[in-house]
């Protein structure tokens, strides 16, 4: 029997456009080809281009890069907003709705420490939120 999860009656969550997940901190931003190639096609650059200032390896897998200050490549920040965010990652579009931040209250709670998003906005359902947190998984 699979058990209710904790955020069953739904979770708040609304963009302030703030770029706090996309700064600051080291980590990784994972991408597969497919992202790759519309991430160029929005900077209107060629693929191998992008990924030869974007993109670094990491074992067998791929990730966008980050400046000395740990700020994501694509982040800008005169305007505090995604250059490529129409075609952003997965990794990105599903943000707050991770395995990670959705593990337990406190985790969704720690995750509201800096996200000015989460608990305002929107009221995602259950089923909208499980959706996001199977698409991809930090």
């Amino acid at each position: 029997m699979e058990r209710t999860p904790w955020y069953e009656a739904g979770l708040r969550f609304a963009c302030t456009g703030c770029g706090a997940c996309c700064t600051g901190a080291p980590g990784f931003v994972w991408i597969n080809q497919a992202e790759i190639e519309a991430l160029a096609a929005a900077m209107d650059m060629q693929v191998a281009e992008f990924e030869s200032c974007c993109v670094r390896r990491v074992g067998i897998r791929r990730s966008l890069t980050e400046l000395a200050n740990y700020d994501c490549v694509l982040f800008d920040p005169e305007t505090r907003t995604c250059r490529a965010y129409a075609a952003r990652p997965r990794q990105c579009r599903t943000w707050p709705f991770w395995d990670s931040n959705l593990s337990s209250p406190e985790a969704w709670a720690r995750a509201s420490e800096f996200c000015p998003g989460i608990g305002k906005g929107k009221h995602y359902r259950l089923s909208d939120i499980e959706s996001r947190r199977r698409a991809f998984h930090v």
